[in-house]
């Protein structure tokens, strides 16, 4: 991965790296789309918080919203989501290739 590729998608990592936003796009990917309202539920935080949550969200790109009535309903960029993944499967193997060079290095 490229540093300006990094830099493009560091902010979602930010983004998913506070437990109330996390919280949202889970509840998101598991019954989206839903009203701030909803996403509210559990929180332990007040709704301006939330939206405040949802907006540094959709600022990351792994949230969308339209209005509805006088709420909003979000939805999470599954796009977005799955690059996030893609990524860190491309990590993960990286990492277990290194343990497998290290196991040998060791068992040899």
């Amino acid at each position: 991965m490229t540093i300006a590729a990094a830099r493009k998608i560091a902010p979602s990592f930010a983004a998913l790296g506070d437990p109330v936003r996390l919280g949202i796009v889970l509840k998101l990917g598991k019954a989206g789309p839903l009203p701030t309202i909803t996403l509210q539920d559990g929180t332990g935080v007040t709704r301006q918080a939330v939206s405040k949550h949802l907006r540094l969200l959709q600022d990351a790109g792994l949230v969308s919203s339209e209005r509805e009535g006088r709420d909003r309903l979000w939805r999470i960029d599954g796009a977005r989501v799955a690059e996030l993944g893609q990524m860190l499967d491309r990590l993960s193997a990286q990492w277990d290739a290194r343990i497998e060079r290290l196991r040998g290095f060791v068992e040899g």
